[in-house]
């Protein structure tokens, strides 16, 4: 037998004779992941809440939790890339209230809803792009200048808007009268139900029950694919571990980032265009609009996303926004008193951090 032979031979008998993981062992692969802390803790917190609280696996409280976590999952794989990529931007919260704004103004100069809602994306984009120039063209750092962003364009905002609220075009609910059959007691019984109904492009884009989540999951599939699977992706990847090295090695780190941050921004303005459609008005609140990014944030980095930059997933960043989401849902249909719920949404986001800290450690073969 050749030597080559003799070698396949021996490496196939190593093969077969290699022991399968036991459930022990594909568990602890499984923890180690970036992933897997947060859904193993999404997992339990949603365990704890359907023994506390009745009906919470109820069709009725799924709907009713979409709102609380598919925004932010978007919002979230938003930061996601920008973090990803050594960089933060904290200004999504303003530009959330500020493209309904925009959608509301570009209606009444004429425009149709379609158009609206390009236009107030291509603004959100301009945004982005005005943070990327001035974060890695002028070299100002990401924390200060989407900050700035975040504080001018939030009064910007409120002067455009007269600080008071408007109702979003498109978004009207009318009321139609239909007669229904029931039975009562084994007759017929025609009774008339008012039926409500919403126009066709608000219901794709925020007003439908489940066109937010519909939207979270696309979004989150698509930058997932970009991150595991593209050459931007690993782009992205590289600029985060080491930016002088990425440049080096002839990536764009300019580039890459400034495209990061407009992904970023436009993400930010189509969830405010969402939201809008959903609640058929919008408001100008600087202080809610900074909540929504702080919750944001947090999703991204109890998902496993480091602010450190090189690491992170788009998956970590949906469990992220649904174990907040769970967890808020739960507290208030716990009847938890207002003045605590932040107190222990504070202590569980800081919890989750930990768990991901230490097994993270425990990837990189240095815990204990």
């Amino acid at each position: 037998m050749s030597a080559p032979a003799t070698e396949r031979a021996a490496t196939d008998s190593a093969t077969a004779r290699a022991p399968r993981p036991g459930a022990r062992e594909l568990g602890k692969r499984f923890l180690t992941l970036r992933e897997g802390s947060i859904v193993v803790v999404t997992i339990l917190a949603a365990l704890y809440f359907s023994v506390k609280v009745n009906h919470f696996f109820s069709h009725a409280n799924f709907v009713t939790l979409l709102p609380y976590f598919a925004p932010f999952a978007i919002l979230a794989v938003g930061e996601v890339m920008l973090m990803v990529a050594g960089e933060i931007d904290l200004s999504i919260g303003s530009v959330y209230l500020f493209a309904p704004f925009m959608f509301y103004e570009f209606n009444q100069a004429g425009l149709g809803l379609v158009l609206c809602l390009i236009c107030s994306l291509l603004v959100s984009a301009l945004v982005g792009v005005i943070n990327g120039v001035v974060t890695e063209v002028i070299g100002v750092s990401s924390f200060i200048t989407t900050l700035a962003m975040l504080l001018g364009l939030g009064g910007l905002t409120l002067i455009i808007s007269h600080a008071a609220p408007v109702q979003m075009p498109g978004a009207d609910v009318t009321s139609t009268t239909v007669n229904v059959t029931h039975v009562i007691n084994g007759q017929k019984v025609v009774l008339p139900e008012h039926v409500n109904h919403v126009g066709t492009f608000a219901r794709l884009f925020g007003a439908g029950t489940y066109s937010e989540f519909i939207w979270a999951l696309l979004i989150v599939g698509f930058i997932q694919v970009v991150l595991s699977a593209t050459r931007w992706g690993m782009y992205t990847v590289a600029v985060g571990g080491n930016k002088h090295g990425a440049a080096e090695a002839g990536v764009r780190v300019r580039a890459i980032v400034i495209r990061n941050f407009v992904i970023c921004s436009v993400f930010a303005g189509f969830v405010g265009v969402l939201e809008a459609n959903r609640s058929n008005s919008v408001t100008p609140d600087t202080a809610g609009a900074s909540e929504t990014m702080f919750r944001a944030v947090s999703a991204a980095v109890i998902g496993g996303t480091l602010l450190a930059g090189g690491e992170g997933t788009a998956i970590g960043a949906l469990f992220g926004a649904l174990f907040l989401g769970i967890l808020r849902d739960g507290l208030v249909l716990q009847g938890v008193n207002a003045d605590y719920l932040d107190f222990i949404l504070g202590i569980a986001i800081l919890g989750a951090m930990m768990i991901n800290i230490y097994l993270g450690r425990v990837r990189r073969g240095s815990g204990v």
